[in-house]
């Protein structure tokens, strides 16, 4: 199934708890389950079931998944290492350059588009219904692709019930087709609609995306016949990045620097919040940073859950905009019961053993913490595509798309 059409961060996300009154262990997180009693190889017993969930908090340690494996580092200073990381980078590359987009899809897949002209609010239950975080929409009326809806959208459908409240009534009756006005309205720059045709070269559609910030790319086929557009299906960054650490191994082996050497990530003025933090605050830091995740952090900036956007659609389930007032914890509580948690690591894990776990989980990002689970940083997926696509490129390979 293609990930626009599958919940986000099911084993991590894409990102818990200990029994009541039992401290985490810092050193070695538990954690939480995928709805089942499988084992996890690197874990020491089963996956445990959902604790943690019950009102007011979630607590923290079983959210955050076990650290990449960290293997002994070779000498930093070492050439032949600078060269195995630039020689795994070109053969990466090299892969997306040969690969089409047509190619990530899965041998079976759900894919569900919505209509432009569906009511927002009808649309939030089509979403949760369907266990999905985003869709591609339709305009019925000229038959062609009109966009993907995404969480973004419903944020900014906040923002206009914050900055409008007397339009309450008003905002029920938004359509899809109002998107492209709400943004107008609370002064948002609209994202650049960005699609790519299935049989073009898979580094193509990541150039696209990571130029217009784009978490997942729509694939628009067109007949040859009737020249209507067909969406095929939509790709995201996890599933472009599953794709490479499955087929690609010889080459993401060799990428073995720590993510503090190559600056993957963002580990200045992060923007972070507490499990009483109500859910409206924690959206205003997410429209003040241009963020899409904040970790929720404990007095001592121990890292307890992470707060994501996805986690905004059930807030506001038959537009309950009221409820956002509630707290985070309250929100966190209702996710779903297979929900998997958050992942973790170290400044001095490495890219190749993070490629590891992205190979056996569902990751969408990671939150840096020390040996104390004090957060340090997060790495995005976009982080680690932009490094991979673009470290040590020339300026003249850049422009050629």
């Amino acid at each position: 199934m293609d990930d626009s059409c599958t919940p986000p961060d099911q084993a991590a996300s894409g990102t818990g708890s200990d029994a009541a009154g039992v401290s985490p262990q810092a050193s070695q997180p538990s954690t939480a389950s995928a709805g089942n009693s499988n084992t996890d190889p690197n874990l020491n017993g089963p996956l445990t079931l959902r604790p943690g969930h019950e009102l007011p908090f979630v607590a923290p340690s079983s959210y955050l998944r076990p650290k990449p494996s960290s293997r002994t580092m070779p000498d930093k200073t070492s050439n032949p290492l600078d060269k195995d990381q630039m020689q795994g980078l070109r053969g990466i590359r090299e892969f997306l350059k040969v690969r089409t987009s047509y190619d990530v899809l899965p041998l079976s897949f759900r894919l569900v588009i919505l209509d432009n002209d569906l009511l927002i609010r009808k649309s939030l239950n089509i979403l949760i219904q369907n266990g999905i975080v985003s869709a591609p929409l339709w305009d019925s009326r000229n038959g062609t692709f009109a966009g993907l809806l995404t969480s973004t959208d419903y944020i900014n459908v906040i923002q206009y019930y914050c900055q409008f409240p007397h339009e309450i009534d008003q905002v029920d009756q938004f359509r899809l087709s109002s998107l492209r006005d709400i943004e107008r309205a609370i002064g948002v720059l609209p994202l650049e609609t960005v699609s790519v045709h299935p049989m073009r070269p898979l580094y193509e559609a990541c150039r696209r995306m990571l130029k217009t910030r784009a978490r997942r790319i729509p694939l628009i086929d067109t007949d040859d016949e009737t020249g209507r557009e067909t969406v095929v299906s939509v790709i995201t960054q996890y599933r472009i990045l599953k794709f490479i650490a499955v087929n690609n191994e010889q080459h993401t082996m060799l990428l073995k620097k720590p993510v503090r050497e190559i600056g993957l990530g963002t580990y200045t003025d992060l923007a972070t919040a507490n499990m009483n933090s109500s859910v409206l605050d924690v959206i205003h830091l997410m429209v003040k940073y241009n963020i899409s995740a904040v970790p929720i952090v404990d007095k001592d900036n121990r890292v307890m859950n992470l707060f994501e956007a996805v986690d905004v659609i059930p807030c506001i389930k038959g537009g309950a905009y009221d409820e956002l007032t509630a707290t985070v914890g309250d929100a966190l509580s209702q996710r779903a019961e297979d929900f998997g948690g958050i992942y973790t690591c170290s400044e001095e894990d490495r890219l190749d053993s993070i490629f590891e776990t992205i190979r056996k989980s569902r990751v969408h990002r990671l939150i840096v913490v020390d040996d104390d689970s004090r957060l340090k940083g997060i790495i995005s997926l976009s982080d680690i595509l932009k490094y991979v696509l673009l470290y040590g490129e020339e300026e003249d390979d850049l422009q050629e798309y």
